[in-house]
């Protein structure tokens, strides 16, 4: 029977050699991933009620990157239990203030195609971009997940989406997944299994594939995947993951899908999501005339290696407006690093642009907030009402070819004009 790749991945994690979807089947957990936020402070308590040990301290990561900017008493003793939280249970994979969990967990080479697992955070799907099945559970599911080391799951049903062709100039991943959440809404994926593919997915780096896979969350489903390939192998090794399997990770020709649903890669316009929800998405042209006060490049969403080259590629040689703040958060230290050496932050810094903390910060609404009245473009994913500052802060979300072209005019812009 032609399986998805969503099946496949299942199917290995339940013992089996092939599921359908709508089969409810327990799963072996490859990797748990939790947070400052979401692990310790929650799973410390509900452990020690049940006398309850973790069924294996080296399938485990945590990441210190909610809290770290320590602006308060409670922030830093929530961060300074999770470093005790891991010493005492044994943690070797800790990562403390190091970056956003989602790609330091990409980037130190745990994610590989074939496995299966689960991360305390709604953005958790980011996994899914290694042909990994990877989404988000709560506190208490993430409980019974490292005391025994399983989780039952609904085998999902698949929903295809290709791009075919190539992306214009200044147009990238968080384009499609804007424009995606806009024509769909945010419950479009029905929390059953994305998949991406076509000539134009398979151009993209690994990082933007991150990307797509990330910002599945927004588009309600449970997972976002893209099939392995030798991008995936190359950026693996990088990482010192080592050999990888890629040809059996691939949906099978005649595979039962939900919906496919085919677009023209050339034809999509840069997107921006007016306040205050991710689908509410028209092109960029749609808001020649509205000015911004801050231009934020951050979080796991935008501000990767791949999200800063593309903000610098804009204002290489230029500086913002007057009377906008361009703020960067490099979503990890070693990315930061990297576009230090690359002299990707020296052009931002040059720009005028201030550098912010490896951390979610005010993605999540942690330590500093914008301001009341405020009008901010954004690469985040989310643009609620209150998340980032104020109820009367307005967050419009976009590329990070469209945030640093509109910190260049003072209002929010197409970058293919300061591209050409």
């Amino acid at each position: 029977m032609p399986q998805t790749l969503a099946q496949k991945l299942v199917a290995r994690a339940a013992g089996r050699a092939a599921v359908s979807p709508g089969e409810i089947v327990v799963c072996r957990v490859d990797l748990a991933m939790f947070h400052d936020s979401s692990g310790p402070r929650r799973l410390k308590p509900m452990l020690e009620r049940l006398g309850a040990k973790l069924w294996d301290p080296e399938r485990i990561v945590l990441v210190t990157d909610h809290y770290v900017t320590g602006k308060d008493a409670e922030s830093r003793a929530i961060v300074g239990l999770a470093r005790d939280w891991a010493k005492t249970e044994g943690i070797r994979n800790f990562h403390d203030g190091v970056g956003i969990c989602h790609v330091v967990l990409a980037e130190n080479g745990y994610l590989r195609p074939g496995m299966f697992a689960v991360g305390a955070d709604s953005h958790s799907p980011t996994g899914g971009a290694f042909g990994a099945y990877m989404f988000g559970i709560g506190a208490t599911e993430m409980l019974g997940v490292v005391v025994t080391g399983e989780i039952w799951l609904r085998v999902p049903q698949t929903i295809l989406i290709e791009w075919g062709g190539r992306f214009a100039e200044g147009v990238c991943a968080k384009d499609v997944m804007l424009y995606l959440c806009g024509r769909f809404g945010l419950d479009g994926g029905a929390y059953q299994a994305v998949e991406y593919a076509g000539s134009a997915v398979s151009a993209l780096p690994m990082q933007e594939r991150m990307t797509l896979a990330n910002m599945t969350a927004e588009l309600g489903g449970q997972t976002g995947l893209v099939a392995p390939d030798a991008v995936t192998r190359d950026y693996l090794a990088q990482a010192g993951a080592g050999e990888v399997e890629i040809d059996a990770w691939q949906s099978d020709a005649g595979a039962p899908l939900a919906a496919r649903h085919v677009f023209d890669a050339a034809a999509l316009e840069p997107q921006v999501a007016a306040p205050h929800s991710p689908a509410n998405v028209r092109p960029v042209s749609a808001f020649d005339d509205e000015r911004i006060d801050v231009a934020y490049v951050g979080a796991c969403t935008g501000a990767k290696l791949e999200d800063l080259r593309m903000a610098a590629r804009v204002l290489k040689g230029r500086k913002v407006a007057s009377g906008v703040a361009l703020l960067v958060a490099p979503a990890s230290r070693r990315d930061e690093q990297r576009a230090r050496a690359e002299g990707v932050l020296g052009t931002l810094e040059d720009a005028g642009a201030r550098l912010l903390p490896n951390a979610c910060g005010l993605c999540a609404g942690y330590g500093d907030r914008f301001p009341a009245e405020a009008k901010v473009v954004s690469t985040t994913a989310r643009n609620f009402r209150g998340r980032m500052g104020a109820p009367s802060t307005e967050v419009f979300l976009a590329s990070p070819y469209t945030v640093a072209a509109s910190a260049l005019t003072g209002r929010i812009a197409d970058p293919r004009a300061v591209l050409q």
